[in-house]
């Protein structure tokens, strides 16, 4: 276990960021239990913040069945009818890396990612100790234009990087991947889609309250989010 430096928090300005790690490529089976205490996995690490003074990071996952769509994600999803979906091994393509290079670069051009290679891209995907997938998104012309690297857990699926076509923005496809990955996770009867972290001050991650019944991690437990305790 390892803890990082302190380095500028990314979504509050002013705050500091630092991280508990925990390498697991020697003993993966303990990622689900890691995972459960609200560590996420970036290769063969788990993480999670350990930052000075802030809890403002709270670990979410969605409870799949008792997820009901919203009328603007059933028009989303109506919307997206026409992609098929197709569940492969984490080895990309050179399409995904393609795919990655547009979205990062006209969403986070200012960010880390923006500067990923080639080979860093391949790391980011196939460097996993536990059971990982690609869920890929193609068109009618067999043009990929999303992707989603998920981890399989006992109790639910965890997106760990999602990526998709930023032309196609009349798709909304990185809510329609969410919502998509929340019927992959009730056919295969899995309880739960963990989601990464929820911080009401930061509009990147605010998002995920949109996908509720959720819980969020907090004081050492799963609580059911109620969002005026929890903003």
């Amino acid at each position: 276990m390892r803890l990082s430096m302190r380095s500028a928090c990314p979504y509050i300005t002013g705050k500091t960021e630092q991280r508990i790690a925990v390498d697991i490529d020697f003993q993966p089976s303990v990622h689900d239990s890691l995972a459960r205490a609200g560590f996420r996995r970036v290769e063969n690490w788990v993480y999670k913040p350990a930052c000075p003074n802030c809890q403002a990071c709270l670990p979410w996952r969605v409870d799949v069945r008792q997820f009901r769509p919203s009328r603007n994600m059933t028009r989303i999803s109506s919307t997206n009818g026409d992609l098929i979906r197709s569940i492969c091994e984490a080895r990309p393509t050179s399409q995904h890396y393609q795919l990655f290079k547009s979205y990062v670069t006209n969403r986070h051009d200012d960010g880390q990612m923006a500067r990923m290679g080639s080979d860093d891209f391949i790391s980011m995907i196939s460097n996993s100790p536990i059971e990982t997938m690609l869920i890929d998104y193609h068109d009618q012309n067999q043009q990929l234009v999303g992707s989603v690297l998920a981890d399989m857990q006992k109790d639910g699926l965890s997106a760990v990087y999602s990526f998709f076509d930023p032309a196609e923005s009349r798709r909304s496809l990185g809510t329609y991947m969410i919502i998509d990955l929340i019927r992959c996770a009730a056919e295969l009867d899995l309880p739960w889609l963990y989601l990464g972290y929820y911080l009401a001050q930061s509009q990147k991650m605010r998002y995920k309250a949109r996908f509720q019944p959720a819980e969020v991690f907090r004081d050492g437990a799963w609580h059911v989010f109620d969002e005026s305790a929890d903003t």
